[in-house]
């Protein structure tokens, strides 16, 4: 049986680690655990774990964080440039991993799946991680080397005191957005003979349709526990931490990921006409 609250104990000693591949560790006890369970039906012998605040989890120390706006613009026509979008690439990957193993620790009382699909999500980020480190190092570089902003880890923090927030606004705003710009992305590298990095982000898009479909699956399930309809109550989240739903959309990719069409269509001719 799995023991989750070991899952959650694990997933809290590896947020407060900062560098990011030394993450492995408990993360691969945390898989080997649900390697060695005998089902999904979870136990509890473990007490729950003294849950992390966000704000304290452990960042990379070689990571400098700045305002946005201090971010230096640099040209696709250079090298420099296209380090630049790998070094960003990198550290939305490295909030990722920590965005994962955070659902684990964080959100107690869900069903034993829950942990095990974020545990397996957090193990897919890290590897985009490190396969997006090994492109920086074949630049000359590293993680670290340039200045990163923190909007992401920012929605951690104002999600942290619930798992629907979570649920609906990380996966399905934060990483969808993703689905709709990495096709973009992919195509750059190729026209800049880096067909190596495109590959990277192949595997990496391929992912992420997962990872959202994993979202979306617990803020339906959370939404149903609650007696809440899923795309209302998405929406009515999204407009309280007033973000966008920007258009436009991977539909393919997101369909697969659980978006429904009608809303697509719905929220593109919205956006479309707000900006008129």
């Amino acid at each position: 049986m799995i023991d989750v609250n070991v899952l959650r104990r694990l997933a809290g000693e590896a947020l407060l680690i900062g560098d990011v591949p030394s993450k492995a560790g408990p993360l691969a006890e945390m898989q080997d655990r649900l390697a060695t369970s005998s089902g999904t039906r979870s136990a509890l012998f473990e007490p729950p774990p003294l849950v992390i605040a966000a704000g304290d989890v452990a960042r990379d120390p070689a990571v400098t964080l700045v305002s946005p706006r201090d971010l230096k613009r640099r040209t696709w026509g250079s090298e420099q440039g296209r380090f630049a979008t790998l070094h960003a690439l990198a550290h939305i990957e490295a909030n990722a991993v920590n965005l994962a193993l955070d659902a684990v620790h964080r959100f107690g009382s869900m069903p034993a799946d829950y942990y095990a699909d974020w545990t397996s999500v957090a193990a897919e980020e890290l590897a985009h991680f490190l396969l997006l480190s090994e492109r920086m190092a074949a630049f000359g570089g590293r993680y670290g080397d340039l200045g990163c902003h923190d909007g992401l880890w920012e929605i951690a923090e104002r999600t942290a005191a619930d798992v629907a927030r979570r649920m609906g606004l990380v996966p399905l705003v934060f990483e969808a957005r993703g689905l709709d710009v990495t096709p973009g992305l992919i195509e750059r590298f190729e026209r800049h003979d880096d067909p190596e990095t495109a590959a990277v982000l192949r595997r990496v898009l391929a992912d992420e349709v997962g990872h959202v479909s994993i979202g979306h699956r617990w803020f339906e399930y959370v939404c149903a526990e609650r007696g809440l309809e899923v795309w209302p109550e998405f929406e009515r989240l999204v407009e309280e931490a007033a973000l966008m739903v920007v258009p436009p959309f991977n539909t393919a990719a997101r369909i697969e990921a659980g978006f429904e069409p009608d809303d697509l269509a719905r929220w593109t001719a919205a956006f479309v006409g707000t900006r008129a």
